[in-house]
């Protein structure tokens, strides 16, 4: 559905923005994009959308050309920063972005209506949007992408601005607009947000894609573990001579060990009377390809 090739996009002055990128989002696809600032993100958001064009490569939505494809049908799109004027009421705001979204007026009130519920927003309905939470107004940013029932939504730092209530809340949201006709990119700085929701992410650093990830794949072949034990924490040493300990209470860190190994002296510990409490990585998949991939480009 989202194609870039070998996408480039420089700017007066000779700043390269976007190098040669590739990727691609297929229908039924959730991705991400992540990167450090001035990585290339917000660019590359422009281009898919239709708002920049490119100096070299090509970008197509569903086989078109990005405004084409928006005049035809429809992107919903969550800017980082929301803009709408702030003495609208929250309905009111709604009401009109339904009309520059080509929503029918017979159908408008009962998508607002859903869209409020479903966004927790009925309560702050009748309140200017002056008078909006950083929150509130990241939740109304996203009932108006969700307004006429696109198949391509764009988020930009969807969860800024949002209680961690809402953080939690915002996961359900996604889960529940996932479906095999409709894909979604979500770009952030949030790599825990991008693990839980995503499909595939891709790493972009200096305006490149310096590595893509399957967040539902299995572990890499050597991580860095955290071990907590109850008991046997004197067996530690013996059985894993690189760990570390950290704090009183029977915990230490291992470095970078490949998934056999870890094994093996997780059953020696045990077979000799230790008791765990826990075991698990000191950083995400995501995290760790994130910091990887990152290291080795500035490298």
């Amino acid at each position: 559905m989202i194609e870039c090739a070998d996408l480039s996009k420089t700017f007066r002055g000779r700043i390269r923005a976007l190098d040669a990128m590739s990727l691609g989002a297929k229908r039924g696809e959730v991705i991400g994009i992540a990167g450090p600032n001035g990585a290339g993100k917000s660019t590359l958001i422009a281009l898919i959308l239709g708002y920049l064009h490119p100096t070299s490569g090509s970008v197509t939505l569903g086989g078109l050309p990005p405004r084409r494809y928006v005049e035809h049908h429809r992107v919903g799109y969550v800017s980082e920063l929301i803009a709408v004027p702030p003495r609208w009421r929250l309905d009111e705001a709604l009401e009109r972005l339904s009309i520059l979204a080509g929503v029918p007026t017979t159908e408008a009130r009962s998508q607002i209506a859903t869209l409020l519920a479903q966004l927790g927003l009925e309560e702050h309905r009748a309140k200017q949007v002056r008078e909006l939470s950083k929150g509130n107004l990241q939740r109304l940013g996203l009932a108006q992408a969700l307004l006429g029932d696109p198949d391509v939504i764009i988020l930009d730092e969807p969860t800024h601005g949002l209680d961690p209530v809402w953080m939690l809340k915002f996961r359900a949201v996604m889960r529940d607009l996932r479906r095999p006709d409709r894909t979604m990119l979500i770009a952030s700085h949030d790599l825990a947000e991008l693990s839980a929701l995503t499909d595939r992410v891709y790493i972009i650093d200096h305006g490149r894609v310096v590595r893509s990830v399957d967040t539902r794949s299995t572990a890499p072949g050597s991580r860095e573990y955290r071990l907590t034990l109850s008991t046997g924490a004197a067996l530690v040493p013996s059985v894993f001579p690189a760990a570390r300990p950290v704090g009183p209470d029977g915990s230490f860190e291992l470095p970078a060990i490949d998934l056999a190994t870890l094994n093996a002296g997780l059953a020696e510990l045990l077979k000799g009377g230790a008791q765990l409490t826990s075991v698990a990585p000191t950083e995400s998949l995501l995290e760790y390809h994130f910091r990887d991939a990152v290291d080795k480009v500035g490298a």
